[in-house]
């Protein structure tokens, strides 16, 4: 399949990562915002169907917009970050799986039983929201997330059409040392995990 990443790489990723509640000023480029993205397509989802959407907030105005939506102290977080996107996940996402399920009746499926649409939907985007925090870890980004904020508002602001449904932020950027918490404990795998 693969070869192990050596521990440089999954320290980056994961053990030395953390989150970051503040950023240095540096802005982070369109390339690298396209290329965070070019990472993130190929995780695996359920009938391949992609659900999340991401809208990358980055000028003055559409900044002002999602401060609006958020809860006390992630407002500052947020505008310390040079850019947030806002992951979503799409209702409708069953009618682009002609042209990415592999199964010929996919649509069918979901159109049939609307029940479990937003649950695919908010299951698989979450899945996609994680392979962004990782993608954006492995280009040497610095991630903050947040969920304090108010969904019906952002919804409203951001996706008055009522297709998209915000699911998490994430401010992204090079985080500033200085703004990390002193990290929290973590559960034993036999707390949390068995072998049967």
């Amino acid at each position: 399949m693969g070869i192990r990443l050596d521990d440089e790489a999954l320290n980056q990723l994961f053990r030395d990562a953390r989150t970051f509640n503040g950023f240095r000023p540096d802005p982070v480029p369109d390339e690298t915002v396209r290329q965070l993205y070019e990472l993130v397509k190929w995780g695996p989802t359920a009938f391949n169907a992609q659900p999340a959407r991401y809208v990358f907030v980055r000028s003055d105005q559409a900044k002002a917009k999602l401060v609006e939506t958020l809860y006390g102290s992630n407002r500052e977080k947020t505008l310390s970050a040079p850019l947030n996107v806002i992951v979503a996940y799409d209702l409708r996402f069953f009618e682009h799986l002609p042209r990415l399920s592999a199964s010929s009746n996919a649509r069918a499926l979901f159109e049939g039983a609307p029940h479990i649409v937003e649950p695919t939907a908010l299951r698989n985007g979450s899945l996609q929201g994680a392979y962004l925090i990782l993608a954006a870890r492995a280009l040497g980004l610095g991630v903050g997330v947040i969920s304090g904020f108010d969904a019906d508002k952002l919804d409203r602001a951001f996706f008055p059409d009522g297709r998209y449904k915000a699911n998490f932020i994430a401010n992204l950027g090079h985080g500033d040392p200085a703004s990390v918490r002193e990290r929290a404990e973590r559960f034993a795998f036999d707390e949390v995990a068995q072998i049967l």
